[in-house]
């Protein structure tokens, strides 16, 4: 159970002053009564509740599958530049949310916002093993030596240990293209796993989180809410 004025201010943009005047003026209703005390507690499993003719689907939290473009930064503000934040459409925004691990300013693909801090840190702790899938184009072929190296597990020359990652060639050749799954979020950890390799990245697009992969029809900047079962599915790594 929580305060009636409380979990509406968490739905959005509403702060607990905007909900309290609401109900002042008789727009707020609770199972098809009229609200007349903020602090009224409410059950948002159960209790239906009406904010000024419309009923409101209430979230303890949100979840949000983001297609990141280029030149937006992971974060949840910035003075310079734009946030995957800010690409949040009023629908779907509300205080609180971040991203749940960070893309590189130039890398691209699935960032999940959310405001839910305790499952954030259940999916990107490397005890929960849980990997993220990136596609990596390269400056060159990738060989067997190095292919062993970077599933082996690498410590770079400043001594950072990088757990093992999983890699698959997918294009050979001029271009070359490579799947890698990692467990960890470190600062540029790809780019840095390639390079000790003796590689260069040169573009880089998160395609998964654990067993759930970025949805195709989101253009670069679109996003949506992500379901429950799909929650699962960021949780798990079975046959990945």
């Amino acid at each position: 159970m929580e305060r009636l004025d409380k979990i509406l201010a968490s739905q959005g943009t509403l702060s607990r002053r905007d909900v309290k005047e609401l109900i002042r003026k008789g727009l707020v209703m609770v199972n098809g009564v009229v609200v007349k005390d903020s602090s009224q507690k409410i059950d948002e499993n159960k209790d239906v509740v009406v904010l000024n003719g419309e009923e409101i689907s209430l979230k303890k939290h949100i979840y949000i599958m983001l297609n990141k473009p280029q030149g937006v930064v992971s974060a949840s503000e910035s003075e310079q530049d734009e946030t995957v934040v800010d690409l949040v459409p009023d629908s779907l925004y509300r205080k609180g949310l971040f991203p749940a691990g960070r893309l590189d300013k130039d890398t691209t693909g699935f960032v999940l916002i959310t405001d839910d801090g305790d499952f954030a840190h259940k999916i990107l702790s490397p005890k929960n093993h849980i990997f993220k899938t990136y596609i990596a184009g390269l400056d060159h072929s990738l060989g067997t030596a190095e292919i062993e190296m970077l599933e082996n597990g690498i410590t770079l020359a400043d001594g950072t240990v990088l757990k093992e990652a999983k890699v698959e060639i997918l294009e050979d050749g001029d271009k070359p293209f490579v799947k890698i799954m990692i467990c960890e979020g470190k600062y540029h950890q790809v780019k840095r796993m390639f390079a000790a390799a003796g590689n260069k990245v040169i573009s880089l697009h998160r395609s998964k989180m654990g067993n759930l992969e970025l949805d195709s029809t989101l253009k670069p900047g679109e996003c949506r809410e992500i379901t429950k079962e799909e929650l699962i599915l960021v949780q798990s790594n079975k046959n990945v």
